[in-house]
């Protein structure tokens, strides 16, 4: 056991003081979330200096409430303030992370799934304890919008500019006229912006999740582009068409519990000289390549998401978020693929390209 003279002092402090910061991040995440849901931040965006009452006119929220609130993001360095004047301002550069809620910078609708993830922390503790699955599903509503709105930004950013040229052929093939299957479609983003950006092309999204379904079916007749896309309740083993040019999977093989399956049935699916196109997650080969805030995301997620809707389905030892690219190269290999490539990255996505 160990005692009080085994202790070191400036280590305790330190590390008290690391779990303290995580504790105010805890604390501010709910502030964020705040801020986002009532448009605090879009009031004080390119707004310069202003009064607490001055945003909460804006806001049509109670001045006192807002001062407060105000106050908080000031201690977090998230505002800037001016004493002299009692005003407080928001930066172009901070607007961008916190108001703009399209910009690919935006992580303010990211915090909807960290409060899913508190609201739904007794699932996960009975999982653990008994072991079974928590499919996706089952979580708090609040884990759909965040996922699809988070995700959403990143395709909208480099999905149609950045990862599909980066494919060998895809583009003009699409531009052509392909038929697209996206696999674990979610709200249909990645397959809308597809369908925008290529009206030549049929594109069919796939999910296990009915609301997220009923979701993307609104965004896609909300773009206009419902008469080339078609949305349907399945899994990878439903891609009864085997004839597709473009198979993806935008951030959820890792989610299912048979990942070598899916790459099969994708393999069995794919059209001449097709391509599986694969974003996962910017992971390392092991725990110590992951080390650092990305890493920490992921793993967490992972824990209580990704590894919980794969043994849902089934999975023995799950893939996990942080998989990386030998593990899931291993999956094409054992599914049938003979050609495998990294074909973009960035800090938080592997693009990844496979073909038979």
């Amino acid at each position: 056991m160990t005692t009080t003279f085994d202790i070191d002092t400036a280590k305790l402090e330190a590390f008290a003081g690391q779990v303290f910061g995580d504790l105010a991040a805890c604390y501010g995440g709910v502030m964020i979330s705040i801020g986002d849901k009532l448009g605090l931040y879009e009031c004080l965006a390119g707004a310069g200096p202003l009064r607490a009452a001055d945003v909460a006119e804006r806001s049509g929220c109670h001045e006192r409430y807002v001062r407060e609130w105000l106050n908080s993001q000031v201690a977090a360095g998230y505002i800037d303030y001016d004493a002299s004047s009692a005003t407080y301002e928001l930066s172009p550069e901070h607007a961008a992370v916190l108001a703009e809620r399209e910009s690919p910078a935006n992580l303010s609708v990211a915090f909807n799934v960290a409060a899913s993830m508190w609201a739904d922390e007794e699932l996960a503790v009975e999982a653990f304890r008994s072991g079974r699955g928590v499919a996706w599903g089952e979580h708090n509503h609040r884990l759909f919008c965040g996922v699809a709105a988070f995700f959403g930004n990143a395709y909208r950013a480099q999905l149609v500019s950045q990862w599909l040229p980066a494919l060998d052929g895809v583009v003009e093939r699409l531009e052509a006229g392909a038929t697209v299957a996206d696999v674990g479609c979610g709200h249909g983003h990645s397959t809308v912006l597809m369908a925008q950006a290529f009206p030549s092309s049929r594109f069919v999204g796939i999910d296990t999740h009915e609301e997220s379904i009923l979701a993307a079916r609104a965004n896609a007749a909300e773009a206009g582009v419902e008469d080339r896309v078609t949305f349907v309740v399945g899994t990878a083993a439903d891609l009864a068409e085997s004839a597709f040019d473009l198979i993806c999977f935008f951030d959820c093989l890792h989610d299912l519990g048979d990942p070598v399956a899916a790459a099969r049935q994708a393999h069995a699916a794919l059209a001449e000289g097709g391509t599986v196109m694969l974003v996962e997650p910017n992971a390392g080969a092991s725990v110590e390549d992951n080390i650092g805030p990305i890493g920490r995301v992921y793993y967490s997620a992972s824990t209580v998401l990704c590894t919980a809707h794969a043994i849902s389905e089934g999975a023995h030892d799950a893939l996990g978020a942080q998989a990386g690219e030998e593990r899931l190269a291993a999956v094409f290999a054992d599914a049938g693929f003979t050609q495998w490539r990294r074909a973009t990255e960035g800090p938080f996505n592997l693009v990844l390209e496979a073909r038979s």
